[in-house]
């Protein structure tokens, strides 16, 4: 079992997290509450979420598992980030800012998931 605390990728993707929380969702208008912000909201903490879960497998097999599906869920926030971006809910800066951290978190996934495989 690992200390999800101690993990890089996990402290960075709880900081993602929070700024899309903090900056991102209270710009989303109250139509897209139940929608495009819930959804959003879910994609952010699953990040975290299944890092934690995964930490506490375990395999290497098991721990790598969860590291996808939360590759997944970048992916999945990375697309809900573009579309509040196009639809002009959140301007460019803000895009480019969450954008950045999307690009870290899924670098650090997609290193740590080819380690465990290894």
């Amino acid at each position: 079992m690992r200390d999800y605390k101690k993990l890089q990728v996990w402290n960075k993707s709880h900081e993602l997290n929070l700024f899309v929380y903090k900056y991102l969702l209270p710009k989303l208008p109250k139509n897209e509450q139940f929608d495009l912000t819930s959804q959003t909201k879910r994609a952010a903490y699953s990040i975290p979420l299944n890092i934690v879960e995964g930490s506490g497998r375990n395999t290497e097999k098991d721990f790598a598992h969860f590291l996808d599906i939360a590759l997944g869920s970048v992916h999945e926030l990375e697309y809900c980030c573009l579309l509040c971006k196009d639809l002009s809910y959140i301007e460019i800066e803000l895009y480019s800012l969450v954008n950045q951290q999307l690009n870290e978190v899924k670098a650090m996934l997609i290193g740590l998931i080819k380690i465990l495989r290894k």
